[in-house]
């Protein structure tokens, strides 16, 4: 896992000599600092600013999460989650999968842009500081967090020599002739009052116009704002004034582009703006050259994913944006484009999960995770589009299941499902999905009364497809239960239904997987292998990888037991580097335990101890305590018996605790290294292979669990 999810800087850090050396020594003496501020001061640079310094200083691991996009209160502990890069998969609420992840970690966390979250920001900081004595909090918000302990850095506009560089710089950046060092630039800034956007927006008309120019300009906005805000700082209106200065000094169609950027959430792309923004008085044609404009003057940032290139618009700079929608009474409208954007955008990705592009709808769905957000948040804002919100929570199944994020998908979908939409084909696709979901986070009532209410009313309405979609599910929480039989009547039916009805894609396929595996725990082997087979010639010919890698596992299990240990070994590798690039924590964790045994019947029990230390870790991300099929856990309990019995309790239990010490990315890259130099099975004192299904449990380092106990979701090793 990368140690820090800190952007790179868009340009040079100017100034601020005197506050990054404060905020450094409050970052030494408490353990939660805020930077306080009033918009465009500049607080997020600073803190970003003091973030880095601290990461490059101690190596500690840092994290940024930007809350501003957040309208809901309720998924503040699921931002927390994701910018921690955490997958779980159970029951637990996310801030005791946060409590339980800090627990013992050193990390600085970012928390930007929270005042409009504050309360429910304050009792999550609260907590997690009481509970990870390794934590610091360094916040940057309009209002302070009034915890015990809040150490307040408030943030004042740059003095003069600070704000006559920054201009300076940012003239220059933007090809302005270098500025004399005169009255006029001196009162420039002074009328900016110094606040860095101020500024930069200013510098970004330099090219364009004369200090002396913006001078009168901006005389004019001060003489028509004059003291419109009684009470208002004079540094609110100097900021306001510039914002809308700018806005004033934008070109028709340029305004109507700010105006409509500012229902998104997060940063956006390309085409996203042409479709949500063109329109009427906005041609399709004209966005690109808009958006230009708007970006050389500073409104828009460019900042790049790994979706692709992408733009951001300032909190401030949208605020007054949505103020201006607001008064062209455009704001519903525009949000209901946004809105039908990204729900298309979801189903594209739905569709195209089942093909080449996996990695690429799993870079995307990242990317646009804030705007799905608000998208989702309107559609159960709006009573009419209850139906809305069950089809996009449902139609992101993909995201919440493959992509490690089941938690927020039972969010979604349980408040989805809970009003009363009145179409009955998107109700019934949010319940599988729900289902599938509870099924994978080891709640099976919940899953039951989902699948179950699903099923019925497939049934009630003739929705074949639904109802297998029902089935498949149930089947896979019997395959979880080690209930094969049940496992394969179940999955039998509802992949002849899907077969009957022309249904081809990841969720078939895993069903083809899910059906093996039950084969493969009851001895069957032979039709296993011959079914993950099929399963992996669909998927080369598709592209599909996610699906591949549990086919991978099977067979991979499949060759363990015929001794084939190379064959075996390159079968999980591959399976490790799938699951790993798309956070699917579960099939990652079950293809590296099945490594650790090949690895001690290759003759390294050495290295068998570090990958089971580092699977515990794994395992504990996920929610060790729920997973209850013996089948699933064998592995590990037949690993760790042989691992002991030849190096003995304590050589075995050094190694184990240094596989614990590893991250994520270390576990991965550990487990796809080049071991070409690994004995074969013939190697002296390597065990015979034999099926794991009736290993006798070992005691795990650790924990007072045999090593066959329950351990968490699992389920997503089945579907």
């Amino acid at each position: 896992m990368r140690r820090s999810n800190l952007p790179a800087e868009p340009n040079r850090f100017v100034g601020r000599a005197g506050e990054r050396a404060e905020l450094a020594a409050l970052l030494g003496e408490s353990r939660l600092v805020t930077v306080l501020g009033v918009g465009g001061v500049g607080k997020t640079r600073l803190a970003l600013k003091a973030a880095a310094a601290v990461q490059k200083r101690y190596g500690e691991e840092v994290r940024l999460v930007e809350l501003a996009p957040l309208r809901d209160p309720g998924l503040v502990e699921h931002a927390l989650v994701e910018a921690l890069g955490l997958t779980d998969h159970t029951l637990r609420a996310p801030r005791e999968v946060l409590t339980e992840h800090l627990a013992d970690r050193r990390l600085l966390l970012v928390l930007d842009g929270f005042e409009h979250l504050v309360e429910a920001c304050a009792a999550l900081v609260h907590e997690l500081l009481a509970a990870a004595p390794g934590l610091t909090v360094l916040a940057a918000g309009r209002r302070p967090l009034r915890l015990p302990g809040e150490a307040v850095l408030t943030l004042a506009p740059m003095d003069e020599p600070d704000a006559l560089a920054l201009l300076a710089d940012r003239a220059a950046l933007a090809g302005a002739p270098a500025l004399p060092d005169d009255e006029t630039v001196r009162e420039l800034c002074r009328r900016l009052d110094g606040i860095p956007l101020a500024l930069e927006l200013a510098a970004g008309r330099l090219p364009l116009l004369s200090v002396e120019q913006l001078l009168v300009r901006l005389d004019d906005r001060f003489r028509l704002l004059g003291d419109g805000g009684h009470g208002v700082p004079s540094r609110h209106r100097a900021l306001r004034t510039a914002i809308g200065w700018s806005h004033e000094l934008c070109t028709p169609r340029e305004r109507l582009l700010w105006a409509r950027l500012s229902v998104f959430a997060g940063p956006f792309d390309l085409e996203a703006v042409e479709y949500v923004c063109g329109g009427p008085g906005l041609p399709q044609e004209t966005v690109l050259d808009l958006l230009g404009g708007l970006l050389s003057q500073s409104l828009i940032t460019r900042e790049d994913t790994a979706a692709g290139p992408g733009y951001r618009m300032l909190d401030t700079v949208a605020a007054y944006g949505a103020e201006w929608l607001a008064a062209l009474g455009d704001t519903e409208r525009m949000r209901r484009r946004h809105r039908d954007w990204y729900m298309g955008l979801a189903t594209w990705c739905e569709l195209e999960w089942f093909s080449a592009r996996q990695a690429e709808v799993a870079a995307r769905t990242a990317a646009a995770l804030p705007n799905l957000r608000a998208a989702l948040d309107l559609c159960l804002e709006l009573p009419d589009d209850a139906h809305l919100a069950q089809h996009l929570a449902g139609t992101l199944w993909f995201a919440w299941v493959g992509c490690g994020r089941l938690s927020e998908g039972r969010h979604w979908l349980d408040r989805a499902l809970a009003l009363e939409s009145g179409h009955e084909e998107a109700r019934l696709k949010a319940l599988w999905v729900l289902g599938y979901v509870a099924v994978l986070q080891g709640d099976a009532t919940a899953a039951v009364a989902a699948l179950h209410s699903c099923r019925e009313r497939a049934r009630a309405s003739r929705n074949r497809l639904a109802e297998a979609y029902a089935t498949h599910r149930m089947g896979c929480l019997a395959l979880l239960s080690d209930d094969f039989p049940r496992a394969e009547e179940l999955l039998g039916r509802a992949l002849d239904a899907y077969g009957e009805l022309g249904e081809l894609n990841s969720n078939v396929l895993m069903g083809q997987v899910e059906l093996a595996m039950a084969r493969a725990f009851r001895g069957d082997l032979e039709g296993a292998t011959a079914i993950c087979r099929e399963v992996r010639e669909v998927c080369e010919e598709r592209g599909e990888r996610w699906s591949r890698a549990y086919a991978l596992y099977v067979l991979a299990y499949s060759a363990w037991t015929r001794g084939a240990l190379p064959e075996a070994r390159e079968l999980l590798v591959e399976c490790v580097t799938i699951n790993h690039l798309f956070r699917d924590l579960v099939g990652v964790v079950l293809a590296v335990e099945l490594l650790a045994l090949v690895t001690v019947d290759e003759g390294d029990a050495v290295e068998a101890a570090v990958l089971q230390g580092a699977a515990l870790s794994v395992w504990n991300a996920v929610g060790i305590q729920l997973f209850g099929s013996g089948s699933f856990d064998g592995p590990r309990a037949l690993c760790a018996g042989r691992a002991v019995e030849e190096l003995g309790p304590e050589r075995y239990e050094e190694a184990f605790r240094l596989g614990q010490g590893l991250s994520l990315d270390e576990t991965a890259d550990r487990a796809v290294a080049d071991r070409a130099e690994a004995a074969g099975p013939g190697r002296p004192g390597a065990a015979a292979p034999r099926p794991f299904r009736t290993a006798r449990p070992a005691v795990v380092p650790g924990t007072r669990k045999p090593a066959g106990s329950p351990t968490g979701k699992g389920g997503e090793a089945a579907g």
